[in-house]
């Protein structure tokens, strides 16, 4: 477990060193390597731990000096971000109404599950595209849309906005910024900023959230 651990998080703050030998060693399979990674990060619930962010914006990287080819990585990635985001949406759906059945289990009612889907409809499209960009949320935010049962219809519209312009955003940074020597020579650092970025939303969402219903409770 250790051993896994030290290993992924070396690959995290490596990415620029593994993406280059997977390149090497891989060639045009490379792609399918990615596609499956990016697919699984955002599409099953158990792989939340997968690079998302910093391994899109290591490709943008890699595409501005010709390693892989970034029109290809932009598309291929957006639909594997789409596709992900919808098999984590069905399995959901297929789950939700099978676990919240029960009217008096405290958990798993059918109160939670109506109170889930009203959430959904109303604030889902927001939630949806947000959740593209924080890590750990962008894989349960889908699955949770399916518990749900939030209008398919809507959930695929954000679903393709959010993940084109999640692939779209990181890869182009990637791309433009990747290969500035203070940022090519400080790339940890970078990646690490990143994910801290990344999660700084939910943190600062979290925060108002208790200081709202702390404000509720005083009054």
């Amino acid at each position: 477990m250790e051993i896994s651990l030290k290993l992924i998080i070396d690959i995290l703050l490596h990415l620029d060193k593994y993406l280059d030998v997977l390149i090497a060693a891989m060639g045009m399979w490379t792609y399918v390597i990615l596609f499956i990674i990016i697919f699984c990060e955002t599409g099953l619930v158990i792989t939340p731990f997968l690079p998302g962010d910093s391994l899109l914006f290591a490709i943008g990287t890699f595409a501005a000096i010709g390693s892989l080819d970034v029109n290809i990585s932009i598309i291929l990635l957006s639909i594997a971000a789409i596709a992900g985001d919808t098999a984590n949406y069905w399995i959901g759906n297929i789950i939700g109404p099978r676990v919240f059945h029960q009217e008096t289990s405290r958990f798993f009612n059918k109160q939670h599950l109506e109170r889930t889907h009203q959430f959904y409809e109303r604030y889902g499209g927001k939630t949806i595209i947000i959740a593209r960009f924080v890590p750990i949320i962008r894989t349960f935010a889908p699955f949770v849309a399916g518990i749900g049962r939030m209008t398919y219809l809507k959930f695929i519209t954000y679903n393709v906005i959010g993940g084109i312009g999640w692939v779209l955003a990181f890869i182009c940074c990637g791309f433009f910024f990747g290969n500035i020597p203070v940022v090519k020579s400080n790339f940890s650092l970078v990646i690490m900023a990143i994910i801290i970025i990344s999660i700084l939303p939910g943190v600062i969402e979290f925060i108002r959230e208790k200081r709202r219903l702390s404000l509720c409770n005083d009054i």
